[in-house]
């Protein structure tokens, strides 16, 4: 049971940082603090928030006199201290320096996460005290507990998803719109869905930081963010998002992570982010506008969807919040959440052993025998063909020129590339327009 709030001393809560999803933490624990307190059995003060420059103009809900460029010494008067301030440095050196001081930390840091978690994960665990991140992987949507808890006497064998909300809108738009890849993503930029830079989520970086923490819950081993193999969607065209849907799919940016047996016979696990065709009518297909889902595949459990909100300050204040309250729960009660799980210690695959049917868009000369041609030079290789569609039309300079769109049956990528390179130096293929992992 929950004791009274009034019979437990006020638990000392420090923000680092007041951004979008900062200022939200800092409003719900104004406005609901008397809720919050009720479910912890404590009430949570919040006794500063660290910011890099005090004088900047703040919703008016952010009191002035809890601001301070004093981060390191904020924490150290904290019993749980919430970091929504994003990048490597300061955050990692002030949340160690939490953790020394014997605060529980909760996090939205999926960079510092992906890249030296296993650090933080070890301080907390022998400081004894709390690390929670649900925030860190797709805002709102509850999957870091689900996977890291419910999953926990499971066996996920693979983790599809899509976690990055403004690449979704992006290849949405495209595909409802028929818009170009820049077009699309100035309009997000003014809507407020990309960033004035938007490399991390065009390039695929922000998702492959998400991937790393998903596969190292999942799988109980320590992936970090160099060992996801990462292709951003700069490379599509307006002409790739209309072959898909003539094709029956939908392009997305997955993050996937799954089990697999390398090429050598090696048990261990792949883990990648990359356009793919979704086949029209799986779930992940209909996840539109900056929406984010998590497809996961268990042994035992089958196949669970988790769809929502994945960024945006209210949404990813959700997540964080619920971390809060469980790490202050554990302050009142006693107990402790969860540790790192890297029991398994499975090795991260190199990407030419992961399997799947692909999409391979040509264009050749419009002359008989050119599909044999090219039908020999896959089955060479051990490729088999699923289905071919051929179309034609003429060049600019009024020349023939048919668009072969191949689908494989399963293949090695290492295999599919070897192909890709054969039949690009094939007389009769003009070029290789795309070649796209299907789903």
């Amino acid at each position: 049971m929950v004791p009274s709030p009034d019979t437990h001393p006020p638990l000392r809560v420090a923000v680092l940082g007041c951004g979008v999803v900062g200022t939200e933490v800092v409003r719900r624990l104004v406005t609901d603090g008397d809720e919050l307190a009720a479910r912890v059995g404590a009430r949570l003060e919040l006794v500063g928030i660290g910011v890099r420059d005090a004088d900047v103009e703040r919703d008016p809900v952010v009191d002035r006199a809890l601001l301070t460029t004093d981060a390191a010494s904020l924490v150290e008067k904290a019993d749980v201290v919430v970091e929504v301030m994003g990048g490597i440095e300061p955050a990692r050196t002030l949340l160690l320096h939490a953790v020394a001081h014997g605060a529980g930390v909760v996090t939205a840091n999926k960079a510092l996460l992906a890249q030296d978690g296993p650090t933080l994960y070890a301080a907390a665990d022998a400081a004894g005290v709390d690390l929670y991140y649900e925030a860190a992987v797709a805002g709102a949507i509850p999957i870091v507990r689900p996977v890291r808890e419910q999953l926990a006497g499971d066996t996920v064998q693979r983790v599809l998803g899509i976690v990055n909300g403004t690449t979704n809108y992006v290849l949405d738009t495209m595909t409802t719109q028929g818009l170009g890849l820049d077009e699309v993503v100035a309009e997000a930029q003014r809507l407020g869905y990309a960033e004035a830079d938007p490399t991390a989520d065009v390039e695929g970086y922000d998702a492959a930081a998400k991937a790393a923490i998903l596969a190292s819950l999942a799988f109980h081993t320590r992936v970090a963010l160099d060992d996801v193999d990462r292709t951003g969607i700069t490379g599509l065209t307006a002409d790739d998002v209309a072959w898909a849907a003539r094709t029956g799919h939908v392009l997305k940016l997955l993050a996937v992570a799954e089990r697999a047996t390398g090429q050598d016979g090696t048990a261990g696990v792949l883990v990648r982010v990359q356009p793919v065709l979704v086949t029209a009518d799986h779930p992940l297909a209909s996840v539109r506008g900056a929406f984010n889902a998590v497809f996961v595949e268990a042994e035992a459990a089958g196949e669970l969807m988790f769809y929502g909100r994945g960024a945006g300050g209210a949404p990813t204040s959700s997540a964080v919040l619920g971390d809060l309250v469980q790490v202050a729960r554990h302050r009142v009660l006693g107990g402790k959440g969860p540790v790192e799980s890297s029991y398994a210690a499975l090795p991260v695959l190199p990407a030419g052993d992961a399997r799947s049917r692909y999409q391979v868009r040509l264009e050749v000369a419009d002359r008989p025998g050119v599909l044999a041609a090219v039908a020999g030079a896959l089955a060479d290789q051990g490729v088999s063909v699923e289905a071919v569609r051929q179309t034609t039309a003429l060049d600019a300079d009024g020349r023939p020129v048919a668009t072969l769109v191949i689908t494989t049956h399963t293949a090695t990528e290492r295999a599919l590339r070897a192909t890709v390179d054969v039949v690009d130096a094939l007389d009769a293929v003009h070029r290789v327009v795309q070649v796209l992992p299907v789903l």
